[in-house]
C-alpha cells in the first residue's frame, strides 16, 4: 500500500509539473512573467531548458497575435457586436471593447492551479483568501451573500425591465462595462506568481456551454447555450468554481468550440458575465447618473447595484457582476439560462420546478406480511415464523 500511495504521488506532482509548464507557455505568449521555482520548491520545473526550446515558437506566436491584434473569437465577435449596436446611440469613443489577450482556460483544472503559487500554500488580497489544504484549494471571498434581491440592475433600452428589478441609464452601463475592461494592475495580479519579482497582472477568461434543452432521445437533441467569462487575474478561483460546475467548453478561439458550428445543440444564444470588484468605487456623476432633483421617480428609488445586465430579444445578454461571492456567477449562468429557454421555447425556465415520482411502499407500525409472503396459502404464524428464524431470535415474555 505504500508504494502504491508513493507511486501515485509521484504521477500526481509529475500531473502537476506538466500543468505549470503549460500555463508558463502561455504567460510566455501573452508577453507576461511565467514562474520560477526555487530550491525549496516541490515543482522542480527546469525552467532555462523550457525557456530555451520554446522561445523561438513563442516569438513567432506573439508576432501573428500582434498583427492579429483586432481579430476576435467567434464568441467575441458576437459579444462584441450586440455592445455596440446596443451602445450606439451613446458616446463611447472606443470604450466598450471586450480583451483579445486573456489568459485562456481551455482545459479543465487551470483556474485552479492559477489560484496560488506553486510554491506557497496561500493568497490573500481585499476580495479573496485561498488556501491549500489537503482536500484540495479552499477560497473564502471577502462577502458571503445569500439574495440578489432588490440589488439587480438592467440596462435601458432592451426587453421590459420587469419592476422588482432597478433601471439604470444606457450610458451609465457603458460606463460600468469599460470600467469592468479596464481594471487596475493590482487586481489583475496573478496568483500563479505574485510570491515573485516579477509578476503577471493578466485577464482571465472560461468558455462554459450550460445545457437549456435536455435531450428527449427520439424526439430531440440537447441545446445548450454559449457563455464567456471574464476575470482579473486576482479572481481566477472564481471561474474555478464555475468550471466545476459548469464544465469547460475548451479554447474559444479553435473552431471546434464554435458554437455557430454546432447547429444542432446550440439555441443560438450567448452570454457574457465580466467579474468587476472595482466597480463598488466608482462614483455616480462619473457614472452618467442624473442629479436627485433631475431623476425620474424609478431612478430615485432604485440604488445601490451589485450586477447589471444588458440584453434584448436578439439573444445576447452582458452581465457584470461587481462582487465576489462565487454564488453569484452561478446565479447569474442560470438566469442567462432561463433567458435562452424563453427565447428558444421548447424548454422550460430553470427554476420551473418539476417531479420524478416512484411508486413506494412504506413499512412503519402496521404491516402487512401478505405482500412479502412466500406461502402460497396466506401469511405466516407467530410459530411458523419463529420456527423459521430459530435462534436467531430471543423470544421475550411478553
Amino acid at each position: 500500500m505504500k508504494n502504491y500511495t508513493n507511486k501515485r504521488q509521484k504521477s500526481s506532482r509529475k500531473d502537476r509539473r506538466d500543468l505549470i509548464e503549460y500555463i508558463n507557455l502561455q504567460l510566455a505568449a501573452l508577453g507576461q512573467p511565467v514562474f520560477q521555482d526555487n530550491e525549496e520548491s516541490d515543482v522542480k520545473l527546469a525552467n532555462s531548458r523550457f525557456m530555451n526550446v520554446t522561445r523561438d515558437l513563442i516569438n513567432s506566436y506573439r508576432e501573428k497575435t500582434r498583427l492579429l491584434g483586432h481579430h476576435r473569437s467567434p464568441v467575441d465577435s458576437r459579444i462584441q457586436a450586440f455592445i455596440d449596436d446596443y451602445l450606439k446611440d451613446v458616446k463611447t469613443e472606443g470604450m466598450c471593447q471586450l480583451p483579445t489577450d486573456t489568459l485562456i482556460l481551455g482545459q479543465k483544472g487551470l483556474a485552479r492551479e492559477l489560484s496560488l503559487p506553486p510554491d506557497s500554500n496561500t493568497f490573500f488580497n481585499k476580495y479573496i483568501s485561498t488556501y491549500r489544504v489537503k482536500q484540495g484549494i479552499l477560497n473564502n471571498p471577502a462577502n458571503d451573500k445569500r439574495t440578489t434581491k432588490g440589488t439587480f440592475h438592467i440596462a435601458e433600452g432592451g426587453l421590459p425591465i420587469p419592476v422588482d428589478k432597478k433601471a439604470v441609464p444606457k450610458v451609465t452601463f457603458a460606463r460600468l462595462l469599460d470600467a469592468a475592461l479596464h481594471p487596475s494592475d493590482d487586481i489583475r495580479l496573478l496568483p500563479f506568481t505574485s510570491n515573485q519579482e516579477e509578476k503577471a497582472h493578466v485577464m482571465v477568461s472560461l468558455l462554459v456551454r450550460p445545457v437549456v434543452v435536455p435531450e428527449v432521445p427520439g424526439v430531440m437533441s440537447e441545446r445548450s447555450m454559449e457563455v464567456h467569462l471574464f476575470a482579473p487575474g486576482s479572481l481566477v478561483s472564481s471561474l474555478d468554481f464555475v468550471e466545476t460546475i459548469f464544465g469547460n467548453a475548451g479554447d474559444h478561439n479553435l473552431p471546434a468550440n464554435d458554437a455557430a458550428l454546432d447547429i444542432d445543440h446550440w439555441t443560438g444564444h450567448t452570454g457574457c458575465i465580466i467579474f468587476a470588484p472595482q466597480l463598488t468605487q466608482l462614483k455616480k456623476k462619473d457614472l452618467g447618473l442624473p442629479h436627485f432633483d433631475d431623476a425620474t421617480e424609478r431612478q430615485r428609488a432604485d440604488g445601490g447595484s451589485f450586477k447589471i445586465t444588458a440584453r434584448d430579444d436578439r439573444g445576447v445578454v452582458v452581465t457584470i457582476i461587481a462582487d465576489n461571492y462565487f454564488g453569484y456567477a452561478k446565479k447569474e449562468i442560470k438566469t442567462e439560462i432561463n433567458y435562452s429557454a424563453n427565447l428558444f421555447g421548447l424548454a422550460e425556465e430553470e427554476h420551473s420546478g418539476g417531479a420524478i415520482a416512484f411508486s413506494r411502499s412504506i413499512m412503519s407500525d402496521d404491516i402487512n406480511g401478505e405482500a412479502y409472503s412466500s406461502k402460497l396459502d396466506g401469511l405466516y404464524t407467530f410459530e411458523e415464523a419463529q420456527n423459521l428464524l430459530g435462534d436467531r431470535v430471543t423470544l421475550k415474555p411478553e
